[in-house]
């Protein structure tokens, strides 16, 4: 059983400076049995990285409408249902279940705060203004202000499919966005520069060897990254190769329109 003291001295092998923002992904069953649960690893990660964001994605606001933007990444009218049960985004709606119980935990936290986008809204603790950057306008603004600060992504137990930070470089390399909608208290929002599919990011593992230190906390794999240097790198790599970190599933609709929209250009 892994203890409070197990993952703090683990995290700290990183050797991450303390000043700069971390952004993390976590499965908490990666790790096998923690004492005290989702709550010591909080403990541990804070004990090591003071300034933290996670992502706290809320898809149960997402609405499909009948008709829409040409070449969006998405099959109009066919979510009649999913539009029946989709819920009002408010400030205490809790993260989708796909962002893990960490990511909760961090959202409930007392000295926590969250953005207001209604479907990609972040979350986190002593980073008050990189969250408060985001607008609808432009979702990825906290990863932006992290690559700024030069801040690190820190994959815990996952792999890059889910590492968001992909995405700002997919955005700086000029890659198609998105159009989507979602349902808030006083109106249905507009949420524009959504972006694509992440199922292909584990291309990059290659590309971003010399950048990557791994380490392993009981049964987790803990992946660990600069933001700066991996963003420019894959900038360099998509421009060079437009079609790179695309996943291979038959009828993806988000990446068969980037795949248009690049034959096209």
């Amino acid at each position: 059983m892994l203890t409070f003291r197990d993952l703090a001295s683990g995290l700290r092998k990183l050797e991450v400076d303390p000043a700069k923002p971390v952004i993390i992904h976590a499965s908490l069953s990666s790790f096998g049995e923690i004492r005290g649960g989702v709550d010591t690893l909080l403990g541990a990660i804070l004990a090591n990285f003071p300034s933290i964001l996670t992502p706290a994605f809320t898809y149960k606001t997402m609405l499909t409408p009948e008709s829409g933007p040409a070449d969006n990444g998405i099959i109009y009218g066919t979510a009649y249902t999913q539009n029946r049960m989709a819920e009002f985004f408010t400030p205490d709606l809790p993260c989708d279940r796909s962002m893990g119980i960490l990511a909760e935990k961090i959202r409930a936290h007392p000295k926590a705060t969250r953005s207001s986008h209604p479907i990609l809204s972040f979350t986190g603790i002593n980073l008050e203004k990189i969250i408060a950057s985001q607008s609808v306008e432009e979702p990825l603004a906290p990863i932006q202000s992290l690559y700024e600060q030069e801040g690190t992504v820190l994959l815990l137990g996952v792999d890059h499919t889910v590492n968001t930070s992909i995405h700002l470089a997919e955005s700086m390399a000029g890659r198609k966005t998105f159009t989507r909608w979602a349902l808030t208290p006083t109106a249905i929002i507009e949420c524009v520069n959504f972006p694509g599919c992440s199922d292909g990011f584990n291309q990059v593992q290659y590309l971003l060897e010399d950048n990557t230190q791994i380490i392993q906390i009981g049964d987790a794999k803990i992946i660990c990254l600069p933001v700066k240097p991996m963003v420019d790198k894959l900038v360099n790599h998509l421009e060079d190769q437009p079609l790179a970190l695309l996943c291979d599933r038959e009828q993806c609709p988000r990446c068969d329109a980037v795949r248009t929209s690049t034959a096209s250009q």
